[in-house]
């Protein structure tokens, strides 16, 4: 603590996940085996796009990016929780603490933004097939990628900013495994209402356009999809979007739970937030490996095996 007019805080103590001490040791080995998993599985993903040819179409470059931001966002709140469980290091400094919460709204917006982007994408090469390639064309995908990453920047600064303006004079416990939103309100030392109804409306305004940009998407995907003769034809027109539409069921559901209820202290919330920042993102890649035909066959493929 630093004294003045006013006692500020320099530092604060994550007090993490609630578990008896004697499980420190194996929730370390079981969220560093996730973490391994995460980094391989997103990893080999990217790979495996930038090598496979037939895989260098718009809905895999997105894919790339969504593999870059799964092991960021989750690089951005793992090691810290690692430590924690096995070396008991709960301190964050105050800095420290802002450049967490900033990275991981940064991620996080920017991922929701690249998941409308993907519906888009696909609405676009399912009913839009003549015009698909003069569209979606690789500089347009490169300014699509590159917005996505600007508006979270956007939004993450403009949320940072707005928590941390506020004075921080009283506990420094944050009981939660990582500086967010709900947490830091709770520690503030003034009037948080307006707070929690700028959080609520921000985050609620992005995620609901986003999510019913999507669902517009899909609804005319459906559609476009009940008009196929072909059984066989809409069996691969559905593969293509079935991973798609996992991940963003996965992605939404825990983070409107939070989200949408800024002023929450219940003991559910820290198990949700452990979903979407280490559990969502290594489900990711094996949603994607095992819904889409063509990222298994690319797999097969850099296995050696020609036939698939």
């Amino acid at each position: 603590m630093q004294s003045g007019n006013q006692t500020s805080v320099s530092h604060f103590f994550l007090v993490g996940l609630h578990h008896p001490p004697q499980l420190g040791a194996p929730l370390f080995l079981a969220f560093l085996v996730i973490y391994a998993l995460t980094v391989s599985g997103n990893g080999l993903i990217t790979l495996t796009v930038l090598a496979d040819t037939q895989l260098h179409r718009p809905m895999y470059w997105f894919l790339c990016h969504l593999s870059c931001l799964d092991v960021t966002i989750s690089s951005a709140i793992v090691p810290k929780m690692l430590a924690g469980f096995l070396l008991d290091s709960r301190i964050i400094s105050f800095g420290g603490c802002v450049i967490q919460l900033f990275s991981f709204h940064f991620l996080g917006c920017t991922e929701c933004f690249l998941y409308t982007l993907m519906a888009c994408d696909r609405f676009l090469a399912i009913c839009k097939p003549l015009h698909y390639a003069t569209i979606m064309t690789h500089s347009v995908c490169n300014y699509l990628a590159m917005g996505t990453w600007l508006g979270g920047t956007i939004h993450s600064l403009f949320q940072t900013s707005f928590i941390f303006r506020l004075p921080f004079c009283g506990p420094n416990r944050v009981d939660y495994f990582f500086c967010d939103i709900p947490a830091m309100l709770r520690l503030a030392s003034a009037d948080t209402t307006i707070n929690e109804l700028v959080t609520f409306v921000d985050t609620g305004f992005l995620a609901l356009t986003c999510f019913v940009l999507i669902l517009t998407s899909y609804g005319y995907i459906v559609a476009a999809i009940l008009r196929i003769r072909s059984a066989d034809g809409r069996r691969n027109a559905f593969s293509t979007c079935a991973a798609h539409l996992t991940v963003v069921i996965v992605y939404y559901v825990p983070c409107t739970f939070i989200y949408l209820r800024p002023g929450s202290q219940e003991p559910l919330d820290g198990v949700v937030a452990v979903f979407y920042t280490v559990i969502t993102p290594l489900l990711n890649p094996i949603i994607y490996t095992l819904c889409n035909k063509e990222m298994k066959a690319a797999l097969w493929r850099m296995g050696g095996h020609k036939d698939v």
